[in-house]
């Protein structure tokens, strides 16, 4: 189902404030299109609902048993859960949830914000995202930990390969960087992929929405043997999916492989693949339960 059709699945969990981001991470997990978390009003509120949407409803088992996951990397016991509801919904109710909820997000010299929103900021880089999907907001500290590796980084005119793009806010990060420090002028090229159809679709529209269509490749799939190399790759996926790709991601990371996504319970499985792969100086990053792994991946030229 694509995005517009007219009714959606949606399950609701009712969680202790402190773990919603952990119900987040299972709905992602599941696939969902979408995720809102309602307070109930109150923004100190001890238990929270976090709804995830659905094109399709999970079978009820998977659904426990990727929130008990979650919920166990997070340091959660099943207790915080206080209920679990599901519901169908029109597309429409869960995207106005999303404009009660969405403000625009600063991130380092970034500001994401949603195309109703005035933003008067000049100094920084705006990336306007359409709130189609739950992750690539910017609201995300996996999202906000890549953007500031981006930041930091990629140089004038790296070629940049992202790697589960989702809404395409990398890619479009990246485009909207070069271009501003080129004072307009030519950018390094751009490719983004993601496996799921309307995730690159999603990133087309973001992508025009920017004005950065143009100037970046966007493809439904993965990488493989076959895709080119570029300066920078990033791959802001789970270590589930980060792991049997890694070959392939460091052999086209000509210069910087930045690897997100990956939980800090996670932290010596990362590392230690990389080890094995001659990686020793990952350089690790952290932003609440999550991680980011930056590797050089630059040989030395041989001297002639």
């Amino acid at each position: 189902m694509t995005k517009s059709a007219e009714k959606w699945h949606s399950i609701e969990v009712s969680v202790s404030a402190e773990a919603a981001e952990a119900i987040e991470f299972a709905f992602n997990s599941l696939d969902a299109s979408g995720t809102a978390i309602n307070r109930l009003g109150n923004a100190h509120a001890d238990t929270v609902i976090v709804a995830g949407y659905f094109s399709e409803l999970p079978e009820s088992d998977v659904i426990d048993a990727e929130v008990r996951f979650a919920l166990e990397a997070y340091g959660f016991g099943e207790d915080v859960v206080s209920g679990i509801a599901k519901s169908d919904v029109e597309q429409t109710d869960w995207l106005l949830e999303w404009k009660k909820h969405w403000r625009p997000t600063k991130v380092g010299g970034f500001i994401i914000a949603p195309s109703w929103e005035t933003v008067d900021d000049t100094s920084k880089i705006l990336i306007r995202i359409e709130p189609n999907m739950a992750f690539g907001t910017g609201t995300h500290e996996t999202t906000q930990l890549c953007l500031r590796a981006i930041e930091a980084n990629i140089d004038k005119r790296d070629t940049f390969l992202d790697v589960g793009t989702g809404t395409g806010i990398l890619a479009i990060g990246v485009a909207l960087l070069q271009r501003r420090s080129n004072g307009g002028g030519r950018i390094g090229t751009i490719v983004a992929c993601d496996t799921d159809v309307d995730s690159i679709a999603i990133a087309r529209e973001n992508s025009a929405l920017n004005g950065v269509g143009e100037n970046i490749d966007l493809f439904v799939g993965s990488i493989s043997d076959s895709t080119l190399p570029a300066d920078f790759v990033c791959a802001n996926l789970t270590l589930d999916v980060i792991v049997p790709l890694l070959d392939l991601l460091i052999a086209r990371a000509k210069k910087t492989l930045f690897l997100s996504g990956i939980l800090v319970t996670q932290e010596s499985e990362i590392i230690g693949a990389l080890s094995e792969r001659g990686f020793s100086a990952a350089e690790v990053g952290r932003a609440g339960e999550w991680i980011s792994v930056l590797v050089r991946t630059a040989r030395p030229t041989a001297a002639s």
